[in-house]
């Protein structure tokens, strides 16, 4: 309480009024009041603490010992007030860190700053960290041996970190290992959010594809292999992924537009011997939407979201790396005499006899103006299924390739010749 009443006294009346200003835009009205009294408070408790000082240079009074109980009463009021507000900022900002269990950590921010001539700086960063969302602030004048550091606080049930970042202009701060500027606090708060979750940098697990740990991603991809186990052929492809959703493990987000845009397409495809992951993927991709498995909070999800370049997406399926051990028969030899017949028709009977699913790539079919129905000849001879089959698509600008599921099972992709 002390140190509490001995810091106050020591702030300038430009910090005690950012104090309140920051009290003030993050609890309302209740806050500006308490706020004000510990202001109040405090000056007043200056002004007593100046008298005491002059009548101690006078001698001897006969009420300097109720102003020196006064003196402690303000102060202990003001203290009070003052350290109730800075446990309420911290619980508050824990919290809205914190959106259910998606925050397994809390980071507190101190920004310091040069004594002479920070308190505009740190009002334009204040109002700019509250409007970014970033709550669990604090900020004060710099110190000897102050420098960007992260710090792991002791004790607690979750991980808590203190962020140093040095204030070096009124539009820049550093922090360890970035430098951002005021209108970047939208990405600072997401920094300070990424610290909550995953915790310093140095101490993380490296992380692949799709920004996740070896074992997310085979958590993750252990939930796709799920088989479907349902025919989806003349299903909505909303119903096809509401239903797939039910067997993962992990919660699938979908949002009320995808799915409206899901209902109105049929899928004419036959799934269910395909596992989930492939089956989701492939499913979301003629519409133009894709699948993409996600680590918010340390907590693991799939997410159905619009498909764009460059996005990292979960795929329809995998390459294989031995295609004679993925699918031995299609290196077997037979009598081939196909006549005029249409593309599609030879490839489901290759596929027929060498009982393996086909997923079409309607997006590139449609991209190129290709059509599956165009008529194929393959002259009488003795061949393997795979040569035939590649002879048979490439007249109608289709190659094949054979990939697996999530469980390993083989099929065949059938796509353009040209790249998308």
């Amino acid at each position: 309480m002390r140190k509490v009443f001995r810091r106050l006294i020591s702030m300038d009346f430009r910090t005690l009024r950012m104090a309140a200003a920051v009290h003030a835009r993050s609890f309302g009205k209740a806050a500006r009041v308490l706020t004000a009294i510990a202001l109040g408070a405090t000056v007043g408790l200056r002004g007593r603490a100046s008298s005491r000082l002059r009548q101690r240079s006078a001698g001897p009074a006969g009420n300097a010992g109720r102003g020196s109980g006064f003196g402690r009463a303000v102060a202990s009021v003001a203290a009070a007030i003052v350290v109730g507000l800075g446990c309420l900022t911290g619980g508050a900002a824990a919290a809205a860190g914190e959106p259910g269990a998606h925050s397994p950590g809390m980071v507190r921010l101190e920004l310091v700053g040069d004594p002479q001539g920070v308190g505009q700086t740190f009002h334009q960063w204040a109002e700019a960290l509250d409007r970014a969302g970033v709550r669990n602030v604090r900020l004060r004048a710099a110190e000897p041996g102050d420098r960007p550091a992260i710090e792991r606080l002791p004790g607690g049930d979750r991980p808590a970190y203190r962020v140093v970042g040095l204030v070096v202009s009124h539009d820049e701060v550093i922090l360890p290992g970035r430098r951002f500027k005021r209108s970047q606090a939208a990405e600072l708060k997401a920094w300070l959010d990424d610290l909550a979750a995953r915790g310093p940098a140095d101490a993380r697990e490296p992380v692949g594809a799709f920004g996740l740990t070896g074992a997310q991603f085979t958590a993750l991809h252990d939930d796709a292999a799920q088989p479907v186990g349902f025919a989806t052929a003349k299903l909505n492809r909303k119903e096809v992924v509401e239903r797939i959703a039910q067997r993962l493990k992990h919660p699938l987000l979908l949002d009320a537009a995808a799915a409206r845009v899901l209902a109105e397409d049929t899928l004419p495809e036959e799934l269910q011997n395909l596992s989930a992951g492939t089956a989701l993927a492939y499913v979301l991709r003629a519409p133009g939407f894709c699948l993409r498995p996600q680590a918010e909070g340390g907590r693991l999800r799939w997410s159905v979201v619009a498909a764009r370049p460059g996005l990292e997406v979960w795929p329809v399926g995998w390459p294989v790396k031995t295609p004679n051990q993925a699918l031995p028969g299609i290196f077997e030899f037979l009598n081939v005499n196909l006549q005029n017949a249409p593309a599609a028709d030879a490839l489901n009977a290759i596929a027929g006899r060498l009982n393996v699913p086909v997923l079409i790539d309607h997006n590139a079919v449609a991209r190129h103006g290709l059509d599956v129905r165009k008529p194929v000849t393959v002259p009488p001879g003795r061949t393997t299924y795979s040569l035939a089959l590649r002879k048979a698509l490439s007249q109608a600008g289709l190659q094949f390739e054979i990939r697996a599921d999530e469980a390993d099972r083989p099929f065949l992709w059938v796509t353009s010749i040209k790249p998308m």
